[in-house]
């Protein structure tokens, strides 16, 4: 059974103080996800943030600014020119669009090349590639609006391929529940006080959304033996933060490979298992982001077992 993990990610941040995005109610951004080919799950609140766990990933609202992320086949482009055209473009401060590689991009319903022309129709801006062609890499657009992002403005992302192990086995058993994956990533260890959502699928396969005033985190798996892949998303400042999160969800979750995006968040590899860094960037964009990425593999990761044909 193949699922396609990977996520296509959109944020916009709003520049008309009269619109409230929150305000505009679950049904509206009900719709604004059908665009996408997903649906609502479920959803929890804070006085600040309104998180809806999505049949393909995730959504958060804040006021200003909404994050966007879906998986599978979802057509992520259309749900932001849904977005556009009920707001306008005028009211948008900022905008970014990103998209990862999929495993089997023929399945997919458009490129990244598509998705980019679409959006291109109503908003400018600059796009990029990070990472090599030919193995993980990143697609990603920002507009050109008169917008400077503040430093404090911090996004991490900790993206894990082929996970092994003890934790592997159980993701992909029978025996499994949403407590014991929450038990088994230690979450209330790595987020104590979160407000958390959660949901597991048939046969398998794991989202969890949780908040804490203006701050998120999401983890979404699929555990898939020959294509598993492991999102973790946060606005947290990791560097501050009293937890090595990244350490400890490397630990339990044992990937191959990994890929780490930090959006005004300096690269950091303590408590990474032995590894080889296989390539990274920086890239300062014109809003005030400066965005680092690196791909990391495992040293000796699996014994293989030799296949009869």
């Amino acid at each position: 059974m193949f699922f396609e993990g990977s996520e296509k990610k959109i944020e916009v941040i709003i520049a008309d103080s009269n619109v409230r995005l929150r305000h505009l109610g679950q049904p509206f951004w009900a719709g604004i996800v059908a665009c996408a080919n997903a649906e609502i799950l479920s959803s929890v609140s804070n006085d600040y943030c309104d998180a809806y766990l999505l049949s393909e990933s995730s959504l958060f609202v804040w006021d200003d600014r909404f994050v966007m992320l879906t998986c599978g086949t979802t057509t992520l482009a259309d749900a932001v020119m849904s977005f556009i055209d009920h707001v306008g473009e005028q009211a948008i401060a900022f905008a970014s669009y990103q998209r990862k590689n999929e495993y089997l991009s023929h399945l997919q319903s458009s490129s990244f090349k598509e998705d980019l022309t679409k959006i291109r129709q109503t908003v400018t801006g600059n796009a990029y590639r990070i990472g090599h062609l030919d193995s993980h890499h990143h697609y990603m657009f920002s507009t050109k609006k008169p917008f400077i992002a503040p430093t404090t403005d911090v996004t991490n992302e900790l993206l894990m391929y082929h996970i092994n192990g003890a934790a592997a086995d159980y993701l992909r058993g029978v025996d499994q529940s949403a407590q014991g994956i929450r038990d088994l990533l230690e979450l209330s260890v790595l987020f104590p006080d979160f407000i958390i959502d959660d949901f597991l699928f048939e046969p398998f396969g794991y989202s969890i959304n949780g908040i804490k005033d203006e701050s998120y985190f999401t983890i979404h798996i699929t555990p898939q033996e020959k294509s598993s892949y492991v999102s973790f998303e946060t606005n947290l400042n990791l560097a501050d933060y009293p937890v090595d999160v990244y350490g400890k969800l490397l630990g339990i979750l044992n990937p191959g490979s990994w890929d780490v995006i930090g959006f005004n968040s300096p690269r950091n590899t303590q408590g990474f298992p032995e590894h080889l860094c296989l390539g990274s960037c920086s890239l300062a964009t014109e809003q005030g982001y400066t965005i680092d990425f690196s791909h990391y593999q495992q040293l000796c990761h699996e014994v293989l077992i030799p296949e009869y044909l």
